[in-house]
């Protein structure tokens, strides 16, 4: 038995030597969405650095907080990142750009077991506004124009939810320079109503059980009970583990196995990458993607 556990360590570690040495990589890349405090997501990505060195047998492990979506879609664009997890509009817009940029190999499964999540707009409950139809004429913001639950979506659809075009029935729109921020200027005042994601599972009192009001509901930057819910999307495909489609067949399983383990083996990482509930990953391949390119290819161009 003994002799079989040794041959089985040796087998391991020259795996994980190979898949650094197959294309002599030195540092493994990860890319990071703009959204919510660099501070925050550097914080949230740090067991990746401390674990992936030695998954992947590399010397170290970088992270890159990105100001916006579009830093990172240009980083994996470039060559100049490794993995990123996008939604699922920024992935349509590196695809539309270069199909053979990046892979998509993994989405997050929803603790109902569902692959999707929402577009949802809150506003201020003092607002004395209670559904969509009374935001007629007021100012709405928008997360970030790559984002699909923070604009993609909702320009999409909102139209048929409205009976108009969004620039006839809204007053005003603008951007809210990421998810955390839009949600914040709309705290303040500064837009009437915005639209952020959210899983859609669990309570709006919670935040729901993940997602950007999640988040900001657990580092205690908003009270649920201060906002109200005026409308919620058609249910959204979740985003993707993207990795460089040049990486080398050895370092892309590995990396993959290290991911799909994770919520396992380490759910304490699990759940401050993914920013709250999740039951795991499961594959995916550009196909479940269709729908949101081809929306992004009609209604943005690429």
């Amino acid at each position: 038995m003994f002799k079989k556990a040794l041959m089985g360590a040796v087998a391991l570690t020259a795996l994980v030597v190979g898949a650094a040495q197959a294309e002599d990589l030195k540092e493994f890349r990860i890319g990071i969405l703009g959204g919510e405090n660099e501070a925050d997501r550097l914080r949230n990505f740090q067991c990746m650095t401390d674990k992936l060195p030695e998954v992947l047998g590399v010397e170290k492990v970088s992270l890159f907080p990105a100001a916006d979506y579009d830093g990172v879609i240009q980083g994996l664009l470039g060559g100049t990142l490794d993995y990123a997890e996008l939604g699922a509009s920024a992935y349509a817009k590196v695809y539309l750009e270069n199909p053979e940029a990046v892979d998509p190999i993994l989405t997050t499964i929803q603790t109902d077991g569902s692959t999707g999540y929402y577009a949802v707009m809150v506003a201020r409950k003092d607002s004395g506004m209670t559904k969509l139809e009374d935001m007629k004429g007021k100012k709405l913001g928008f997360a970030d124009a790559d984002s699909t639950s923070g604009y993609l979506v909702p320009a999409v659809t909102l139209p048929k939810a409205i009976g108009a075009p969004v620039e006839q029935f809204f007053g005003s729109t603008g951007f809210g320079g990421g998810h955390e921020n839009l949600v914040l200027e709309v705290a303040k005042g500064t837009f009437d109503a915005g639209t952020t994601w959210a899983s859609g599972v669990g309570e709006f009192s919670d935040g729901y059980t993940s997602g950007n009001l999640h988040k900001m509901v657990e580092k205690g930057l908003i009270d649920m009970d201060d906002l109200v819910e005026l409308w919620k999307s058609p249910l959204i495909p979740n985003g993707p583990i993207v990795v460089r489609t040049s990486m080398d067949d050895s370092t892309r399983q590995a990396f993959k196995t290290f991911m799909v383990e994770m919520p396992q083996k380490d759910p304490e990482c699990f759940s401050a990458i993914q920013g709250g509930d999740y039951k795991g990953y499961t594959e995916v391949t550009p196909a479940f993607y269709e729908p949101i390119i081809d929306a992004r290819r009609s209604k943005i161009g690429s």
